[in-house]
């Protein structure tokens, strides 16, 4: 089985090819081009160094949320437009769970993305098995507090929200450092995030990959705030 990984949800754009078990080709750049101008000539590049076509892919896996609002929607389109003609079937992956996948070992990982206003976007795993400890949530900081002091493994953080979960906890015990190359998503989390959702029987058609923001972009939540009316928490896409 081929499978094209692609995340375009932060800074850095990232793409792998996964072959069942073998990572064949795997690139990150975070040059300051947008991803507009970056993702399809990185699996343009992708594609040709395994010698494969689209036509080749039996899945593809993109990161579908949270994150960026302009980058999430670039690589969903991207890989709908791959997808389409053929219909392949599609996994729209966690970006939590995607930095996850990229580390391995014992303990505890916590996948924390930067949301402003002193929030992060953050989910728990298991660093052995990758299974789920809590759901996708937009918090504060100080939210994570009780899975940290109640965490029994070691605790590591990852993503572009880390820092701000290590100003706050890294003096906690268990709390451990990750080094800074290795808390950014990679192609391959996304590829083996989206093989476990294949195994799950959780993909879907191309028309049906869907981004999820988690909250409302800074313009329609101070839109909702004029009009006196909360801002829902999870929005329809």
């Amino acid at each position: 089985m081929n499978l094209l990984a692609i995340d375009t949800a932060g800074k850095t754009a990232a793409v792998a090819v996964l072959r069942d078990e073998v990572l064949l080709y795997e690139a990150a750049a975070n040059n300051g081009l947008t991803h507009s101008e970056t993702l399809l000539p990185m699996v343009d590049t992708a594609l040709k160094a395994c010698g494969l076509r689209c036509a080749d892919i039996d899945l593809y896996g993109v990161t579908a949320g949270p994150g960026s609002f302009t980058g999430l929607r670039i690589g969903l389109a991207a890989v709908k437009g791959m997808a389409l003609p053929r219909q392949t079937p599609c996994a729209g992956v966690s970006t939590l769970e995607a930095l996850a996948w990229g580390m391995a070992g014992q303990g505890t990982v916590v996948g924390a993305l930067d949301a402003r206003r002193g929030q992060v976007y953050w989910a728990g795993f298991d660093l052995a098995t990758h299974d789920r400890l809590t759901p996708d949530a937009a918090a504060p900081v100080q939210a994570l507090e009780n899975l940290v002091a109640g965490c029994k493994k070691p605790l590591f953080f990852v993503g572009d929200g880390a820092a701000l979960c290590y100003n706050r906890f890294s003096e906690l015990p268990g709390v451990l450092p990750c080094p800074q190359p290795l808390r950014v998503l990679r192609g391959s989390g996304v590829a083996l995030a989206a093989r476990r959702m294949l195994q799950a029987g959780r993909t879907v058609p191309p028309a049906e990959l869907l981004p999820d923001y988690h909250r409302l972009s800074q313009a329609e939540r101070e839109r909702a705030e004029r009009e006196g009316r909360a801002a829902p928490d999870h929005p329809h896409p």
